[in-house]
């Protein structure tokens, strides 16, 4: 059997309902919220277009993403000379910062992408050559 309380702390008044152990169990009435109105989505503001995937030469060597992400920051430029292991760009995944990094030494060829850009697993980030 269900019973109703109201209770005071700290000045502030509580309704309870609470059941009484050893009694038949009976379930409360369910309440009616009122439905929530329903806002449309905010449309993104237009940015610059950024490079959708591009045409990789076959002699360059491309680095895919290895997760799906946003591009944070681009670390290098074309034409810049990267190492093996070097930081080229910081992807974000699961609210988590990674470094891609080259896979060997070479001079970056092309960047096809941009900061802010959602890219998935698999996606030409930058080449080498």
């Amino acid at each position: 059997m269900l019973r109703k309380f109201k209770i005071t702390i700290d000045g502030k008044e509580y309704l309870v309902e609470m059941e009484e152990i050893g009694g038949a169990p009976q379930v409360a009435p369910a309440v009616q919220a009122a439905p929530a109105p329903v806002a449309p989505a905010p449309v993104a503001p237009a940015t610059e277009a950024a490079p959708t995937s591009a045409v990789v030469p076959a002699s360059a060597d491309a680095q895919v993403s290895p997760m799906p992400g946003t591009i944070l920051k681009v670390l290098v430029k074309e034409g810049d000379a990267v190492k093996a292991n070097q930081p080229v760009m910081i992807l974000e995944a699961m609210k988590m910062e990674n470094e891609v990094v080259a896979n060997n030494d070479g001079t970056v060829a092309g960047i096809h992408v941009a900061t802010g850009q959602i890219v998935n697993a698999g996606d030409a980030l930058f080449t080498l050559n």
